[in-house]
């Protein structure tokens, strides 16, 4: 259900870095909310094909259902399992934006931080839990020090967003310790080495050339909190 209401989001956030973010569908009708399907209901009366304006919301409602799915089905009924899924649609719609225009929202990224340290917080006050809030705390800390430092180093391979980001990733991986932490950077980097590989080879892109890796971290803490949930 909370995938069928993203696709209005994506179509707002989906501008580039410095503008605002979109009021208006491709017609020049008014948006009403920030949820819900990407449709028009004044472009329809001018023409039916051009009622939708973002993108589907059978895929986004699918592709956030499976990854749902397979949080639940590594944390069985463990109470953190409530976090996961309430931030799951989330990771979902900072992929698709990053993916469109290369941009990590801090409407999205920094509340991200803030609800997983806090909703973890008060997991931890209920029994059964299978993580330690401190080490989420820590573990935001360090991962979101280490891409600063990444972002000091090279501006212009590491963006300021992918660090806000790493902030709320690092504390979700850090519930279930250091070794989740770690396993799920590392995945982050080989996924986004092995697209920027892939578009080498295939020549759509340069070795210099910028790619959105906010999807690939977000990939990659997802692989190591579906070990970590299943190893804990």
């Amino acid at each position: 259900m909370a995938g069928t209401l993203l696709p209005r989001a994506v179509y707002r956030f989906s501008v580039p870095s410095g503008e605002d973010w979109r009021d208006q569908c491709p017609g020049g009708h008014a948006i009403r909310g920030w949820i819900g399907p990407a449709r028009c209901g004044g472009c329809t009366a001018v023409a039916k094909d051009k009622e939708s304006y973002g993108p589907g919301t059978p895929v986004l409602a699918t592709a956030t259902a499976l990854l749902c799915a397979a949080l639940a089905a590594a944390t069985d009924t463990r109470p953190e399992l409530a976090v996961w899924l309430l931030l799951a649609p989330v990771g979902v719609l900072l992929t698709v934006v990053d993916f469109r225009v290369q941009r990590l929202p801090d409407a999205l990224t920094l509340p991200l931080a803030a609800a997983a340290l806090a909703l973890l917080g008060l997991v931890e006050f209920v029994p059964e839990h299978a993580g330690e809030w401190t080490t989420a705390l820590l573990g935001a800390l360090a991962l979101g020090s280490a891409f600063f430092v990444l972002f000091l180093i090279n501006p212009g391979g590491m963006g300021f967003g992918d660090v806000k980001l790493a902030l709320g990733l690092g504390a979700v991986l850090g519930w279930y310790g250091w070794p989740t932490v770690m396993l799920g950077t590392f995945a982050a980097f080989l996924f986004g080495a092995l697209y920027g590989g892939a578009l080498v080879v295939a020549r759509r892109a340069g070795r210099k050339t910028a790619i959105p890796f906010g999807p690939f971290l977000i990939a990659g803490a997802y692989v190591g909190l579906l070990i970590g949930a299943y190893a804990a």
